[in-house]
């Protein structure tokens, strides 16, 4: 199939430049054979470039077949003869007066020495670099992410943590900027990080943990930021991978990646399908306690205790495709374009045990089911351009992006009785939720950077992000008298949402000997704007929620937020590298449109989520101090920080004084502003190489954060030490198998409400290459010990309440992976990296 593409693309070169490029006399044929200098084997796929030496513009070439060897037709001239592999050294013949057959014979190419950190990024182990306001891991091959999405590659980082619902969080802290080849991106999911589990983890060339960012970043997320880098094959010709996976519980997936480049242009695409069903487990165990009402009577409730067992179906139907091309204007410019689209469809089927007692004895059962179906489609158009005004760093580059997310939502739920003591009990109502989300972004963004001699350089740009969300929301309830389905006015609305951000930003950065430094300033203008259209006054609404809001707000923020990154080398001699960095950065939280929305979801009828439309956004102040050493075999990594962030977000539970048609109270989770958040950690790293058949990586992270502030008269300041540890080690067995171990700890948690068990999760995975290298065949099980559950208690003057939630149960992955023009023994020659970069490019 390869060689057919091959074989019709050169072709279609041929034909085109036959008739357009060389109209002279001839043809004569310009032949030879490709080897590899050290193994004597042919190289398929290498470059051969042919260019009038006359008419330097006047360029044709082919790629050698299976067997090394090319053959190309030109007219009679002097030409330059390149001939080219990835990671292999150049070889050209220049000058070649052709007025008969030109046979070049063989031509062996050697691995180039300076190309070796080009295909690091495929490496056995994950590699560890500091710059100057953020550290990059090179992910290596994560046998145990094999047929595993990008959040399975996330948790594998240091610095990261990904909970059992998908929340990424950097240091213990959730609130994290997620970025995709430097910029927000549908991929991630408009924010809500639940999408990157959708996406394969083999997408990843390498992570960017940004814990002190430069001005160049946006403001975004008190934690940090994490910049996803997706690959994109530079080889010339045609190349690529084609994934196969399968797995229980049932998990198929098939994607491939493509690229052909030529000296011109480069076009590559991503596409892929997956399928799955996670079945999710949740379990809660509520006591309620008694209460006093205004008059200072006590109210008890209909029932002291109720136990829910909670079991969802999970079935996933997701596409995804990604198309680009980049077009080399000039040696020195270049333009690239790219469509992204994405299509899922969800259907859950939930199903909700509910067993209630009065004074220790069972009084009733029911069963409540909920159907639920979704369809999401997104796009992504992008186009970017860059002109390079020279090879010392002077350059422009401008963006464009536009982003589309159309997002239905059809919920059916029904609960019947099971048993009751009740003579004749109140009959549940039967209810259909309709939710109809469209989120529509705009990025612009224009960077400029000028080098002012050899090691320093100024930079500045802008960047505009316009987003729209629309949330149409309809509740219909059974009329229990007619059997009809009737609308709730009390929760049916339209919430129109906006955030805008203008920013500027200007950064200078410079070297002297050993010292590295980058300071910057950005100022950004926020608008977070609102309008919700509700049937209820705003009397009703504040009856109904229990507290004032907003139903149309229109607010602005102009903020500075400086930077400085500070490096400092220690050493770089004798093959080390020990360095210290030192940060400072001011940050803001942004609320999200769900986090203000004020109409509550209906995923229980006890329990909902409700946002909070007065939610402000938090600003923090973030210090950083971080040490590395890197010695032949081990690279040592430690820092130490402290944030302080005021009107910080806390996620608090409260009675609502409202209950069920059965009796039952109902309990909300609100986002609020607390006073302020303080949180000091430390972490540290070793990366740990000893033999060519023992790879080890560990991290610990340890951490406290101090809440000040209170709600509705309720104080929920706390105090709270937590931590968590990584370790994985690979080992090469006999017969070439590789063998990995993944585990993970994170210590326990608890806030003003919550107490949260530590959960420790283990993944296992077996790896053999086939098929001289280019096949690789993989078997992995996540969550061996079906340990990854969080289990918690929580505690109020109105209830306590022990629950456990899994959200997906042990996964048995088998994967295939085919290459092709993609050399896997030069991906193993790259040994450790040796970063000399001081990353002034933010």
């Amino acid at each position: 199939m390869t060689t057919k593409i091959l074989s019709t693309l050169s072709a279609a070169f041929f034909l085109f430049f036959s008739f357009n490029g060389f109209a002279q006399s001839g043809p004569h044929k310009i032949s030879g054979k490709v080897m590899d200098e050290e193994m004597n084997a042919p190289l398929e796929f290498a470059t051969v470039s042919v260019v009038n030496a006359n008419e330097p513009a006047d360029v044709t070439g082919v790629v050698t077949n299976s067997q090394g060897n090319f053959s190309i037709e030109v007219p009679e001239g002097t030409y330059n003869v390149i001939v080219e592999f990835i990671s292999y050294e150049t070889k050209k013949f220049n000058d070649r007066y052709v007025d008969s057959d030109l046979n070049l014979g063989t031509i062996t190419l050697g691995l180039d020495s300076d190309s070796l950190d080009e295909v690091l990024v495929q490496a056995e182990t994950t590699q560890v670099s500091v710059q100057l306001d953020k550290k990059i891991y090179n992910i290596g091959k994560d046998l145990t992410t094999a047929g595993g999405t990008v959040s399975d590659a996330l948790n594998n980082v240091p610095s990261v943590s990904v909970d059992i619902e998908g929340g990424i969080s950097l240091r213990g802290n959730q609130n994290v900027r997620i970025l995709i080849n430097g910029k927000p991106s549908a991929m991630a999911g408009f924010g809500d990080t639940n999408v990157l589990s959708q996406l394969p983890a083999e997408a990843i060339e390498r992570v960017e943990v940004i814990t002190s960012p430069s001005a160049r970043y946006d403001a975004e997320g008190t934690a940090g930021i994490l910049n996803i880098i997706l690959r994109q094959k530079e080889t010339l010709g045609f190349n690529g991978s084609v994934n196969l996976n399968l797995g229980h519980p049932d998990n198929a997936g098939l994607s491939a990646n493509l690229n052909y480049r030529t000296n011109d242009f480069n076009i590559f695409t991503n596409i892929g399908w997956r399928y799955f069903d996670a079945p999710q487990n949740n379990f809660s165990d509520t006591e309620y306690l008694r209460r006093f009402n205004s008059d200072g009577e006590i109210v008890r409730p209909e029932y002291d205790r109720i136990r829910e067992e909670r079991e969802t179906e999970r079935l996933n139907r997701n596409y995804n495709g990604n198309f680009g091309i980049e077009y080399f204007l000039t040696e020195q410019s270049s333009l690239t374009a790219s469509i992204f689209y994405r299509y899922g469809e969800d259907e859950d089927e939930t199903l909700n045990n509910s067993d209630r007692y009065i004074g220790g004895n069972l009084v009733e059962e029911t069963l409540r089911r909920e159907l639920q179906s979704e369809e999401d489609n997104s796009y992504q158009i992008s186009i970017n351009y860059q002109n390079k005004f020279n090879d010392e760093g002077h350059e422009l580059t401008a963006d464009f992006q536009f982003e589309n997310d159309a997002e239905v939502q059809n919920t059916f739920i029904n609960e019947d009785y099971i048993s009751t003591n009740q003579e004749n009990p109140n009959a549940f109502q039967r209810e259909e939720v309709y939710t109809e989300e469209d989120q529509k972004e705009y990025l612009i963004q224009a960077d400029y950077v000028l080098p002012l001699g050899e090691d320093a350089r100024f930079e500045a740009g802008y960047r505009g992000n316009f987003e729209n969300e629309i949330t149409d929301y309809r509740l219909q309830q059974e009329d229990l008298a007619t059997g009809n389905l009737v609308t709730n006015d009390t929760l049916t609305n339209i919430f129109d949402y906006s955030e805008n951000v203008n920013a500027l930003y200007s950064q200078y950065g410079t070297k002297f000997g050993k010292f590295s430094f980058l300071l910057g300033l950005r100022l950004e203008n926020t608008q977070l704007k609102g309008d919700i259209n509700s049937r209820l006054s705003d009397e009703e609404l504040v009856e109904a929620f229990g507290f004032p809001i907003q139903t149309e707000f229109d607010n602005n923020y102009l903020g500075l937020f400086p930077t400085v990154n500070l490096i400092y080398e220690l050493s770089s001699d004798g093959g080390e590298e020990e360095n210290i960095t030192v940060g400072y950065n001011r940050r803001i939280n942004r609320p999200r449109g769900w986090y203000i929305n004020p109409f509550p979801s209906r995923s229980s009828r006890t329990n909902v989520f409700q946002g909070n439309p007065n939610l402000q956004p938090a600003f923090a102040s973030a210090f950083d101090i971080g040490y590395l050493k890197r010695w032949e075999k081990l690279t040592f990594t430690s820092s130490v920080y402290y944030q302080h962030e005021t009107d910080s977000f806390e996620r608090v539970e409260e009675n609502t004084g409202q209950e069920t048609t059965d009796g039952i109270d109902i309990i909300r989770t609100i986002p609020i502003n607390l006073a302020t958040n303080k949180r000091t950690g430390a972490e540290l790293g070793i990366l740990y190489n000893p033999a060519d058949w023992l790879r080890l990586n560990s991290s610990f992270n340890f951490f406290q954060f101090e809440t000040e502030g209170e709600f509705n008269g309720v104080d929920y300041g706390a105090k709270n030490t937590s931590w968590f540890a990584r370790f994985s080690s690979k080992v090469t067995l006999p017969g070439a198998i590789d063998w990995q171990t993944n585990a993970f700890y994170r210590g326990p948690q608890e806030n003003a409400q919550t107490k949260n068990e530590g959960i420790f999760s283990l993944d296992l995975a077996l790896s053999k290459e086939i098929l001289n290298e280019s096949v690789t065949l993989s078997l992995n099980v996540r969550d061996l010990l079906n340990s990854r559950k969080r289990k918690s208690f929580t505690s109020t003057e109105f209830f306590n309440r022990e629950s456990e939630f899994q959200w997906r149960q042990r996964q048995i992955n088998f994967s295939v992976i085919y290459r092709f023009n993609q050399q896997k023994r030069e991906q193993r020659r790259g040994g450790d990296e040796d970063f000399d970069d001081p990353g002034f490019e933010g």
